[in-house]
């Protein structure tokens, strides 16, 4: 079967990249990153995708005089790569509408909380100051609500007694780097999609976003 073309957009070190190209031949399809683009200079994640004998190409944001003015660029460039799909790695950027809807359902990212909880940044921290017993991360479709498409796929971790920010992140990142290629595989594989009606769909069947359908736990419980 032809792999899946796709188009991963960094910011910053690119850990769940490197996820994403160790698992790219795994599936019933396998995904073709035909780009890695980022929209920072000298990153790891460039490192990391270079390593791994992938195109790369860095459009500044700096470069242009407005977000529109940077989202129209990129559009022109991812789209000079034909991606049935475009995955947010750490793009650490607000996209603007026209960008969202250029790309709707086959946008996807993943964010350090169990949405709806805590959208937008410091996740961790506020799970800590809100008490919180469990924390997580979510992949869902990006729409033009902040962090506010539906979810996919979540996986749940234990919040400990003496976590702080860092050991709470580190044990969610490891999370993300199992389900974010899971969901990239189930959307090459045909297998999801975004239906018209705003819902996430997978083998045909809707997921609930308030408590989607597969939820992975980490069992390491102390």
């Amino acid at each position: 079967m032809t792999p899946c073309p796709v188009v991963v957009l960094i910011s910053g070190s690119g850990s769940n990249l490197q996820a994403l190209i160790d698992s790219r031949d795994q599936g019933e399809r396998a995904l073709e990153i035909r780009c890695v683009i980022s929209n920072q200079e000298g990153v790891r994640g460039l490192e990391r995708a270079q390593q791994a004998q992938l195109e790369t190409r860095c459009l500044s944001h700096r470069a242009f005089a407005c977000r529109e003015d940077y989202d129209h660029a990129l559009i022109a460039l991812i789209d000079s790569y034909a991606p049935e799909l475009v995955i947010l790695a750490g793009f650490m950027r607000i996209l603007t509408p026209a960008f969202v809807r250029h790309y709707a359902g086959r946008l996807l990212n993943i964010h350090p909380s169990l949405l709806p909880k805590f959208p937008g940044l410091h996740t961790h921290e506020r799970a800590l100051a809100a008490g919180e017993t469990t924390h997580g991360a979510t992949v869902h479709f990006v729409t033009e609500t902040l962090d506010g498409g539906p979810a996919i796929l979540q996986a749940e971790v234990p919040v400990l007694p003496d976590d702080d920010v860092a050991t709470l992140a580190a044990r969610v990142l490891e999370q993300e780097h199992r389900i974010y290629p899971q969901v990239a595989q189930w959307f090459a594989a045909g297998r999801l999609r975004l239906g018209e009606d705003g819902v996430a769909y997978l083998d045909g069947r809707a997921i609930n976003s308030q408590c989607p359908a597969a939820l992975c736990r980490d069992e390491k419980r102390q």
